[in-house]
């Protein structure tokens, strides 16, 4: 079974609170709050008091980094409803991605599905070689920071034969290869445009590879080699 790389931002798992450090941003530490309730003398108190002091200074710090946009930022994240971390993912897509769109897709039963950031413009391969030509393995290529696997990983298995480079990823419930490791990107992926849902995509160029003459083709070809990188 292939594991899809890891790519552009994922959520993490929520926040173990257990673990939390006592001095973190906007949390009051443990011997702030037995201080300030009272459980301690009169100079533990007070040195609670200034940790608390010290614990609000610290949370204010994190927002007035935003300088003058921090009303506009806490108001954003409010209207559109997001946490911190899914409003600074959006941020940094559209400047990361700028140009490309994201697509969606996956196979034919939905086990698997995936997310890509590619050109609304896309450029398919479409190759000769025995593998491709038996199932009409058309693709183009994006780096593996721009994919993402959304669900469906239990669902992959792979085929390999002769160099065993090419990792050919698909459905083991539906037998349909919606993304693949290409032999000659094997820092990216292969992206089936069959398999993206409707919207998203502007156009298809089709290019040929002689599949046939493998070496000699992407020896040749002057693009092929870089589709991958980020």
């Amino acid at each position: 079974m292939v594991k899809a790389k890891k790519s552009a931002v994922k959520a993490g798992s929520p926040p173990d609170r257990s673990r939390r450090s006592a001095g973190a941003p906007g949390e009051m530490s443990k011997a702030a709050v037995l201080a300030v309730s009272g459980q301690k003398g009169p100079s533990k108190r007070a040195a609670g008091r200034r940790q608390v002091e010290e614990d609000s200074k610290g949370q204010q710090d994190s927002l007035l980094e935003l300088g003058g946009q921090t009303e506009r930022w806490i108001s954003f994240v409010k209207q559109q409803k997001l946490s911190s971390e899914e409003a600074a993912k959006l941020l940094l897509d559209s400047f990361e991605h700028k140009g490309l769109v994201m697509h969606s897709g996956g196979c034919h039963c939905g086990a698997v599905r995936f997310e890509v950031w590619a050109s609304a413009d896309i450029h398919v391969f479409d190759c000769n070689c025995s593998i491709c030509v038996k199932k009409q393995n058309r693709h183009f290529i994006v780096p593996a920071s721009r994919f993402k696997l959304l669900k469906g990983e239990e669902n992959l298995t792979t085929y390999r034969f002769n160099t065993k480079k090419a990792q050919h990823t698909f459905c083991k419930i539906c037998g349909v290869q919606s993304f693949y490791t290409p032999r000659s990107n094997q820092d990216g992926y292969g992206i089936a445009p069959h398999c993206l849902d409707e919207g998203t995509v502007r156009s298809v160029h089709v290019e040929q590879i002689n599949g046939k003459e493998w070496e000699k083709a992407i020896k040749e070809h002057k693009t092929i080699s870089s589709m991958s990188k980020s």
